[in-house]
């Protein structure tokens, strides 16, 4: 077993893992799992840069993280940047922060690679199960994009588009500089029009209709699992491997959508770095199960973060 570090930055939250694994086996034992929301993102899409107060939220948790990766001794440390860091002009000044903070160069990777990173993290544990069909089709449906990779032991396919829960709501629900609570009918039409055009972009590479089970990762898939559960916190176990019928989805999506931002707020499991995002990306979610025909959503707590673990013990070998 290797004690490894990995850190995973997205566009709305940057998550860490340290954890002792079996490179041969892919076997995680976790140590501490944490995530912060810090929208690294925001403003990405319409300005092109990362904004200096979104910088110097990712650089505070990034020293949160080096204490603890340093007090628990993980041998090597693995940092990968996805897609808000992908789009800025100015992701040098990100690179930069991190080195100096964590000692590491974070990998803005491609969507390719973050949707074989998503895949393995997601699928290891699930190869073994008899009641689920393969292939898998994985949907880490992020804050900048969601990546679809369709595979059974390893990936045939996979894809990335820039349609995510914070590139959606910034893009669409946003008016006059203040987020529409709750949206528009129009507002909702069209982030279904912006999504259906990802998905035709997605069918180009991956025939999602092959697809016999729906993987489900990331934030806006737990919340709304957790949501659909009925839970009164959010509990990762409760939530990990559950399976989300499409009605139940189409319920929580309607009423989310329709619901003030005071209401989202008050659900129990909802994190509040999710309360304006969360409608956005539960629709995501619903457009996907709708064109894929999922009669459910198979939920991942294990995602691209376990990925990048299990690559950083092979990194040794």
């Amino acid at each position: 077993m290797k004690r490894v570090a990995a850190i995973d930055c997205g566009t709305n939250s940057i998550r860490l893992l340290v954890a002792d694994c079996d490179p041969v086996t892919g076997e995680l034992k976790d140590l501490d799992r944490r995530m912060q929301i810090v929208r690294l993102g925001q403003d990405v899409d319409r300005t092109g840069r990362l904004a200096p107060e979104a910088l110097e939220r990712t650089f505070a948790a990034c020293r949160e993280y080096a204490a603890v990766i340093k007090g628990l001794g993980a041998e090597q440390v693995r940092f990968v940047a996805t897609s808000a860091s992908r789009d800025a002009e100015n992701r040098d000044d990100f690179v930069r922060g991190v080195v100096d903070i964590l000692g590491v160069e974070p990998e803005v990777i491609t969507g390719d690679q973050e949707a074989e990173f998503s895949f393995n993290g997601a699928t290891k544990e699930l190869l073994s199960r008899a009641d689920l069909e393969r292939p898998f089709l994985v949907v880490d449906i992020g804050g900048g994009s969601t990546e679809f990779v369709l595979g059974d032991a390893s990936v045939r396919a996979a894809r990335s588009v820039d349609v995510g829960c914070v590139r959606m709501t910034e893009r669409h629900l946003v008016h006059g500089g203040e987020i529409s609570d709750p949206p528009t009918p129009g507002q909702i039409d069209a982030i279904r029009a912006d999504v259906a055009a990802a998905l035709d972009r997605a069918e180009e590479t991956v025939p999602l209709g092959e697809a016999a089970t729906l993987v489900g990762l990331a934030g806006s898939v737990t919340t709304v699992a957790a949501i659909a559960l009925g839970l009164d916190r959010y509990e990762s176990e409760a939530i990990h491997h559950s399976r989300i019928p499409l009605a139940k989805v189409r319920e929580i999506t309607d009423r989310l959508l329709s619901s003030t931002h005071a209401e989202r707020a008050a659900i129990p499991v909802m994190h509040p770095g999710r309360v304006d995002v969360i409608g956005a990306g539960a629709l995501v979610l619903l457009s996907i199960m709708e064109r894929t025909g999922a009669e459910e959503v198979v939920v991942s707590e294990h995602d691209i973060l376990d990925g990048i673990a299990w690559h950083a013990a092979l990194d040794d070998e």
